[in-house]
């Protein structure tokens, strides 16, 4: 399902996830960021992030600060990992992150549209 419904989805047009939320920072994607906006890892977290209340980095602000107007992301090449697998609705063991998936349903239309159509094929 994953597959069929972004072959015809344009992320672009939406962008609610950049718009909205704030991907978790691991340390491997702060120094992936840092190194690719040729900063010191240290000045990287200062800048944009900030410890939330799961002691987890994330984004300072939102929408996110790397989002073009034109909803395009200017660190594209280097961004976290969780942007990268986002929405998540391509994982083999989709059950084990039922509690992310339900709280994307309310981020992107995609994972709406998925789970719904999951809900009737069960």
């Amino acid at each position: 399902m994953h597959e069929e419904f972004f072959e015809k989805t344009d992320c672009l047009a939406c962008a609610n996830c950049c718009k909205t939320t704030s991907p978790i920072f691991y340390n491997r994607d702060v120094e992936r960021l840092a190194k690719h906006l040729r900063v010191k890892p240290g000045e990287f977290i200062e800048t944009y992030l900030l410890i939330d209340e799961d002691k987890d980095y994330v984004l300072k602000q939102a929408p996110c600060t790397f989002l073009g107007s034109d909803n395009y992301c200017s660190v594209y090449e280097a961004r976290p990992n969780a942007c990268r697998e986002y929405p998540h609705t391509d994982r083999k063991r989709m059950e084990q992150i039922l509690d992310l998936t339900y709280r994307n349903t309310m981020v992107c239309p995609a994972v709406l549209e998925i789970t719904e159509r999951l809900k009737k094929v069960v």
